[in-house]
């Protein structure tokens, strides 16, 4: 249900091993027993420069929230591991509510009517299978599943008062929501109803040439959109194509201080290394201020809730106390949408998803934990990670951090020691990946940094290897050879490997 837009690994780097050795590296002592007394923040979550043995605690990338359940196709679906026994009803009615399947409007089921009246599923467990990672469809859709993949929608901002009022209401700086179709292509409608259109792609073959003579051939999306149901989109219209993201350790993420990720921003690149991230911010639905981006594909979301009431309203057209807009996203232009009946009641709080069903959705959602890691004493394994350290992947995938321990954090997420691998801010990843599309802050090549926690069990959990913000990666190599901007010289350092230094790389990230 979270905003689909797909990318898996981001090795930006590109500063020297010595430059690293000497800057971040400088301060780093020995770290302390995972379970034993917290060392000092800042040696803590240093970078380590001992790639002999795993790392205290480095196991369990979710500190005692990570699961151990067994590794299969469910492994994205457990509870955080250190869940009290009387909160786990709440986690299995939110679960329960994250795979209901929603219907139109009027139903005799009126806990879960409201659906629409243009949609994208009906379902959250339709875009999240499983809690993992969504793909793309295949080129002749409409015979593979489209569901979860969205095509978000804009066109540039002007001054109109219309606009500005639309800004505020989609949280985008640069652009508003195309006239006609909204802020994002929905591809099913309630019966009476024609779709908005259906995403279709042909893709383009790019060859790369590695070291040693192999050459892998990438595959560039081009995008278009077939059946239109309500006329010509606007001429300046904007799309960005975007899979469904996992769903483990996002109640972690949101315990990080913020404080601690913008300690690595450096906007303008002061000190020289290449890397420039910067933090979006957006208005926050819960907190009713701008409040720091943490989640989604360009940072756009601040918190989990945020994440969740959006998804609700957009992907599904379902009202929350948060976003109360009971025909989601049809437009002023759409009047036979904006005429159809709404499933909002006086038992539901007056709205299709009652405050209570949101809360729920909102506790499962924060409480999905992340799988123990595998093989992290493997030889290979830490000579991947050594590689990874010292090709400068950790410039922008941050390896740890420490949970914030203040009252109002959740127990479960509360003083963890957890590795995600990201900074949570923008970079500039070149013109292979970019856009074109604008979103707060981040410009049309700029993407957060994607945790990359659990990112080895995607073909366990979701049954493909697809990777990046649109699924155009195919394996976790073609996903680091999809890298440019600040991570060019990243990329470039893993194409000059040989095979056996590749091969550690891709052995390491599949560890995580």
């Amino acid at each position: 249900m979270f905003e689909r837009d797909r990318r898996s690994c981001r090795f930006a780097g590109g500063i020297a091993l010595a430059g690293l050795l000497a800057g971040v590296f400088a301060f780093q002592t020995a770290l302390p027993a995972w379970s034993g007394e917290k060392a000092p923040r800042a040696a803590e979550i240093a970078p380590t420069r001992d790639f002999s043995r795993p790392e205290p605690g480095e196991a369990f990338p979710g500190g005692e929230a990570t699961s151990t359940k067994p590794v299969d196709a469910n492994a994205f679906s457990h509870a955080s591991g250190n869940m009290p026994f009387k909160r786990e009803f709440d986690f299995k009615i939110g679960n329960g509510i994250f795979k209901k399947l929603w219907v139109s409007s009027p139903s005799s089921t009126t806990a879960s009517d409201g659906l629409g009246p243009l949609f994208n599923s009906r379902a959250c467990q339709r875009c999240h299978l499983k809690d993992g990672r969504g793909h793309p469809p295949a080129a002749n859709w409409p015979h593979d599943d489209a569901e979860s993949m969205l095509m978000k929608l804009a066109v540039p901002a002007s001054s109109a008062d219309a606009e500005r009022d639309a800004l505020a209401d989609y949280l985008a700086a640069a652009t508003a929501p195309e006239p006609t179709y909204g802020n994002q292509l929905q591809d099913v409608a309630v019966p009476g109803l024609p779709a908005e259109g259906h995403i279709h792609i042909a893709y383009e073959d790019i060859p790369v040439t590695l070291n040693g003579g192999r050459t892998v051939t990438l595959r560039k999306p081009v995008y278009s959109v077939s059946d239109p149901g309500y006329g010509p989109m606007a001429e300046d219209a904007m799309m960005s194509a975007r899979v469904a993201n996992p769903m483990i350790g996002l109640g972690l993420l949101d315990a990080i201080a913020a404080e601690d990720i913008l300690a690595w921003a450096d906007p303008d690149d002061a000190d020289g290394d290449g890397i420039s991230g910067k933090p979006n911010r957006a208005m926050s639905h819960a907190h009713g201020e701008r409040m720091l981006g943490r989640y989604g594909w360009k940072a756009a979301q601040p918190t989990v809730l945020d994440q969740v009431v959006t998804a609700f309203n957009t992907d599904m057209g379902l009202s929350t106390r948060l976003v109360h807009r009971p025909h989601g996203d049809c437009t002023q232009r759409q009047t036979e949408c904006l005429a159809m009946p709404t499933g909002e009641g006086k038992r539901h709080d007056g709205l299709e998803v009652s405050n209570e069903m949101l809360r729920l959705v909102d506790f499962y959602s924060r409480n999905l934990a992340v799988p123990a890691r595998r093989d992290v004493d493997d030889p290979q394994v830490l000579e991947g990670k050594r590689l990874f350290y010292e090709t400068g992947c950790i410039s922008c995938h941050r390896p740890k951090y420490r949970t914030r321990a203040d009252a109002d954090i959740p127990a479960e997420q509360r003083d963890q020691l957890v590795w995600p691998y990201t900074d949570m801010l923008l970079h500039d990843m070149g013109e292979r990946l970019a856009d074109g599309f604008p979103e707060g802050a981040a410009t049309g090549s700029e993407w957060r940094t994607a945790p990359l926690w659990g990112i080895g069990l995607t073909e366990t959990v979701s049954g493909h290897t697809r990777f990046l913000h649109d699924g155009r990666a195919r394996s976790l190599l073609e996903a680091i050879l999809w890298h440019g901007g600040e991570a060019e010289a990243a990329r470039q350092r893993v194409i000059d490997m040989t095979d056996r230094e590749r091969d550690a790389l891709i052995a390491f990230l599949n560890s995580l």
